[in-house]
């Protein structure tokens, strides 16, 4: 029987037995068995650290009879890394400039009380080193009334984006879409957060909900699945400074 229009593709089977980070072209590499990783592009997947190298393999490792890219974060962020980011710098650091026009910690709540209290006492330690040590300075928003930002801060957050490497900056755009937040991923990039501290913050709002009114099930799935991918970017950024 042919498959229906709507079928998914089967999944590609494992092909290897053997995962191993190598030494690559300058960088670092990974070996599927003799064999050395491509990116769907067919470019060579070279790693600019062993530990990043060893983050991917580790992916390659934990596949069963079939592989599941969905599954495989720090894998398709680097495809992206040595893909795409390379040919669209400047869009990419846009993107991330976008964010920080209407930017998740400037939005604080209008009520309960309860809630803008929870807000001020997690997003303003954030706020407040962004502009101490990055020089943004935001203005706060009560309620979901779009707020203009000071250009001034939104190009200082182009230039921090554009003066990352690619592997960095596919990073940060990942973390920022990820949280709808650029200090949120700007303090992940830089270390002031673990990327699941930085998820919890970007779910201040949902989590009140969730305390009040109970979890659904299906928003809690997504929740999961979200959170891996803020585990896994916290290890990312770890993983590009490692000596």
């Amino acid at each position: 029987m042919r498959k229906g229009f709507h079928e998914p593709a089967e999944k590609p089977r494992r092909f290897y037995k053997s995962v191993e980070a190598v030494e690559d072209d300058g960088g670092f590499g990974i070996a599927l068995d003799s064999r050395r990783l491509r990116t769907p592009k067919g470019l060579p997947l070279v790693l600019p650290t062993r530990a990043l190298a060893d983050e991917i393999a580790g992916e390659w490792a934990a596949q069963g009879e079939t592989i599941e890219m969905a599954q495989m974060h720090a894998t398709r962020l680097a495809n992206t890394a040595i893909e795409s980011v390379p040919q669209a710098r400047e869009a990419t650091a846009d993107s991330v400039a976008n964010f920080a026009g209407s930017d998740l910690l400037c939005y604080f709540a209008e009520d309960p009380q309860s809630l803008l209290q929870r807000q001020q006492a997690a997003w303003e330690p954030v706020l407040q080193r962004a502009e101490a040590e990055l020089g943004l300075s935001f203005v706060r928003a009560a309620g979901i009334v779009h707020q203009a930002q000071p250009e001034a801060s939104i190009e200082k957050v182009r230039a921090l984006a554009t003066s990352l490497d690619d592997f960095a900056l596919a990073g940060l755009a990942f973390c920022v879409a990820l949280y709808g937040s650029a200090v949120l991923g700007l303090a992940v990039q830089r270390g002031w957060l673990t990327g699941e501290e930085a998820f919890d913050l970007s779910r201040l709002d949902e989590t009140f909900q969730e305390e009040k009114w109970g979890v659904d099930e299906e928003a809690a799935e997504r929740t999961a699945r979200m959170r891996i991918e803020a585990q896994m970017l916290d290890r990312w950024f770890k993983a590009l400074v490692a000596a």
